[in-house]
């Protein structure tokens, strides 16, 4: 048995952009949450999420010292800020879409 859960209730996620990489930061609310995401939320799983939108390798990075990760999705941005025709270059509206990836968890 698993219990599906969606990262809007375990986390909060900001968004930025680096040229045409989408940054996402993603804040456990607490330490359960960061446990259970460390082992969850992986690279694989946000790529999937994103789909064909990535358009390389997605990283995850655990940041040292603080409950958060960032990833790195290449690509999302259609260009970047300056040469993007979408109409959200910086990706702001991105950490919602990752709001909704919902992560099957094995019950124990």
């Amino acid at each position: 048995m698993s219990t599906r859960l969606r990262l809007d209730d375990l986390a909060d996620v900001r968004a930025g952009d680096k040229g045409d990489t989408l940054m996402l930061a993603v804040f456990p609310r607490d330490d359960e949450a960061f446990a259970l995401l460390t082992t969850h939320l992986t690279s694989a799983v946000v790529a999937a999420h994103f789909g064909p939108r990535a358009t390389g390798e997605v990283r995850r990075h655990v940041l040292p010292g603080l409950p958060a990760f960032v990833f790195q999705v290449p690509g999302v941005l259609g260009g970047g800020v300056t040469g993007s025709a979408l109409l959200d270059g910086h990706g702001k509206t991105l950490s919602y879409h990752l709001l909704t990836l919902v992560l099957d968890v094995p019950d124990d």
